[in-house]
């Protein structure tokens, strides 16, 4: 099951956009480092196995501000995490913001027509940004791999790869989106819409990547999926 924890947040500052990010990583970092289990848990090189999303309502100027209340979504398959984020986040705070509530749902399963990128896609290649140097074709390939890994790896399972996934790819933007990451470093992403094949496996591994994102850095706000039904 995809299970999804809307919380309600009170700021403390002002948070840009190209800030917002790192701070709400920070808040749900933080979380994770109160228990000693999900400590380890944060540290390890390994799928985190959920993804998030930015504030909302949208302010237009980019600016999020001091004083007002947000909500952000956090999705997960692990229903263990997701019942210690429920009880955990309830009294976080960071020195920007203050958690309000918390409510939790489950996402039906229901035969999916399309998902969509809410939050950029990315992708890490030796050579940077792919597209200077990878086909789309490829592109979809490492989405597709990185997704059966981590789904195989979450139900220590070996799925057959023998079938299609996405009917087609729509890219959503012109140009690079920059996702400014820790370090000072810069990486660019894609809005991506991805047409669900209607097959078993197709529908099982979407439903999935609703919960832990598609791509790269799902953990850090990256690939955090919208959905529409058939």
């Amino acid at each position: 099951m995809v299970y999804e924890l809307i919380s309600k947040v009170y700021l403390l500052n002002d948070i840009s956009l190209s800030n917002m990010r790192d701070k709400i990583t920070k808040l749900i970092d933080e979380t994770l480092a109160k228990d000693e289990y999900y400590l380890s848990f944060h540290r390890k090189n390994t799928f985190k196995n959920y993804s998030y999303d930015n504030f909302y309502n949208v302010e237009n100027d980019g600016v999020y501000r001091e004083g007002k209340i947000y909500s952000f979504r956090i999705r997960t398959v692990d229903a263990q995490l997701s019942n210690y984020l429920e009880k955990a986040l309830f009294t976080a705070y960071t020195s920007d913001m203050k958690v309000l509530t918390v409510t939790k749902r489950t996402i039906p399963k229901k035969y999916l027509e399309r998902i969509f990128s809410i939050t950029p896609i990315v992708i890490k290649t030796e050579e940077g940004y792919w597209r200077t140097h990878v086909s789309i074709e490829e592109f979809e390939k490492k989405l597709r791999n990185n997704l059966i890994k981590n789904y195989n790896t979450f139900y220590n399972t070996k799925i057959n790869e023998d079938f299609e996934l996405f009917t087609y790819i729509e890219f959503n933007n012109q140009k690079p989106i920059s996702v400014p990451f820790k370090n000072n470093i810069t990486l660019l992403g894609d809005k991506v819409t991805f047409h669900v094949s209607e097959n078993e496996m197709a529908q099982k591994l979407t439903y999935f990547a609703i919960g832990v994102g598609i791509g790269e850095c799902g953990s850090r706000g990256c690939g955090f999926i919208g959905y529409q039904y058939l």
